[in-house]
């Protein structure tokens, strides 16, 4: 069978269960719509954070700048892990005791103010939108490729379906529609990997065949250095990132996590704090699974292109290289007509031009694997995106009709009202969105490595300070919150978009990169908040008595 016959038979099997859930599931109160009705099982729940957490930038992206970048790739690989481990284990047990199941309206509540509120809202909903664009983007390359139409016709329909299920379902419809999602994106993930590494090197396991012996009896590890080396790329065990840039990143990728509004709200899902423990637990164990396998997806990926086009003649290359040169994302141009494709580390020599993105993606096809395997792969992309897409348009439609309207613009509005407030803001913000996913700030990693930055300098000092600090008041926090969101948001739109005067790698501040520079700001909004906070008056008894309460989070 045909390509593309598979590819439309996984995809439309996919969407069609994806609705049926969402009919199945959809939400009748705010209860449902904004927490699930906190009925969720912790396995369900494991499963359904995973698929949220795991989004295009890992499944499409991640994997595709390891296998760019080699060793400085491993900063996404630290950062994310361990900022889910930290979400888990110091933030999420006592966010679930204070019973706030957005970032605005603990923070609203904790600093007594609703002007701290209408600070996190703004922050939410810049963190989420420049989150959601990365999303979006995954779809349009996933569709651009797979279904053979340009990435602003597949960002649209990716936006219909995932408008779909999640005004619809809620938070309710969304949880069980995940479940699904991860189940077909890991599949779709692990399926080509045992593949290759079984082709490879005889090994079934990714995990253990990257770091072994080719056919040749030469290490996988060690043949792509050399590759590197003969065409004039940095070897792919080196780094070439400063090492304060590393930590910076790695940072801003682990606090950013633990601020991401769509990943804490999972924890209200369940009916006890226990609960949330758990599954915490069984995340981590269903995010392992692809975060150990992408360092293997990487290797395999870039030995097979390098093989496969490196001093080619173009008109021999195979149909997968003709039909992802159609999307664009994979460019040649024959500088010295020769014919034959001049993939070299020197821009003047150097021909070929390939997007990070395609790698996860194209690897199937590089390797040869059957067309049913290559239209799973398709699936599983497409399942990673919509899931984290879902899940940030909830946080979006949350944030405006919960906490900016219920909260703040009109307290009396019905539940009805609400929900209504609720499913518009969604629609409004998958609109915006989309438009963010055609024109991107960058590749999808980088373009979420940017969320978490935004995360991290906003939301997590406000967030640990709330909870371990009694002293922290609302003058500090929204001084810290306004100073840090601020701050970020002038370095990311100076050297990602040219903004003030622009500038270029050369230009940035200490040598920290714009995915890095959430950590920098971060510090600032500590010290802000906390000088801030020794010049004005301290919160009153009432809140220090709550906070004393949040730190026993075992009770529910």
């Amino acid at each position: 069978m045909e390509l593309q016959y598979w590819i439309w038979i996984a995809v439309g099997l996919s969407f069609s269960l994806y609705i049926a859930i969402a009919i199945i599931t959809r939400a009748s109160s705010t209860g449902e719509f904004y927490i699930a009705g906190k009925g969720v099982h912790p396995l369900a729940n494991g499963m359904a954070t995973a698929a949220d957490w795991m989004s295009a930038a890992s499944f499409i992206s991640m994997a595709g700048i390891i296998s760019f970048n080699g060793y400085d790739g491993s900063v996404y690989l630290m950062g994310w892990t361990g900022g889910y481990v930290l979400l888990a284990l110091l933030l999420a047990p006592y966010l679930r005791k204070f019973g706030k199941f957005t970032v605005p309206d603990f923070i609203g509540d904790r600093y007594y103010s609703n002007l701290a509120r209408g600070v996190a809202v703004f922050c939410a909903l810049i963190v989420s939108f420049t989150y959601i664009a990365g999303q979006m983007r995954g779809v349009g390359v996933v569709f651009s490729r797979y279904l053979e139409v340009d990435i602003t016709t597949g960002v649209l329909i990716g936006m219909l379906i995932v408008l779909f299920y999640a005004v619809l379902g809620g938070m309710k419809g969304i949880t069980y529609t995940q479940v699904a999602q991860y189940c077909v994106l890991i599949f779709a993930f692990m399926l080509p990997a045992i593949f290759i590494s079984l082709m490879v090197t005889g090994n079934v396991i990714p995990q253990i065949g990257f770091g072994s012996t080719g056919s040749d009896g030469v290490y996988l590890l060690d043949k792509l250095d050399g590759l590197h080396r003969e065409l004039g790329f940095h070897e792919y065990t080196s780094g070439r990132k400063s090492t304060l840039d590393v930590l910076l990143i790695t940072a801003a990728l682990m606090v950013g996590t633990a601020g991401l509004p769509h990943v804490i709200v999972r924890f209200f899902t369940v009916k006890k704090v226990s609960d949330a423990r758990k599954s915490a637990g069984w995340a981590l164990l269903f995010i392992a699974i692809l975060y150990t396998t992408a360092p293997a997806v990487a290797v395999f990926s870039r030995t097979n292109l390098i093989e496969t086009v490196s001093n080619k003649a173009h008109a021999t290359l195979p149909e997968w290289f003709d039909k992802w040169e159609a999307t664009g994302l994979i460019s040649y141009e024959d500088k010295n007509q020769d014919g034959l494709v001049q993939y070299v580390a020197d821009p003047q020599i150097n021909e070929l031009k390939v997007d990070a993105d395609i790698m996860v993606l194209a690897n199937p096809e590089i390797a040869d694997l059957p067309n049913w395997v290559i239209a799973i792969m398709a699936a599983g992309a497409l399942a990673a995106a919509l899931s984290t897409a879902a899940g940030l348009l909830l946080v979006i439609s949350s944030s405006v009709s919960h906490d900016l309207i219920k909260k703040m613009i009109k307290p009396d509005v019905s539940e009805k009202g609400e929900l209504i407030a609720a499913r518009l803001s969604a629609v409004g913000a998958v609109m915006l969105a989309a438009y963010f996913g055609i024109n991107p700030p960058g590749f999808v990693a980088a373009t979420v490595a940017l969320a978490f930055g935004l995360a991290a300098a906003s939301f997590f000092p406000a967030i640990v300070m709330g909870i371990f600090s009694k002293k922290m008041n609302k003058e500090g926090a929204i001084a810290g919150m306004v100073v840090g969101i601020l701050l970020m948001l002038f370095y990311m739109t100076k050297f990602k978009f040219g903004w003030f005067g622009g500038g270029t790698e050369k230009d940035w501040w200490f040598g920290i990169s714009p995915e890095g520079f959430g950590s920098f700001a971060m510090l600032v909004n500590f010290v802000v908040s906390i000088t801030i906070s020794k010049f004005t008056p301290e919160p009153d008894s009432e809140i220090q008595k709550l906070v004393e309460n949040i730190r026993n989070p075992d009770e529910d």
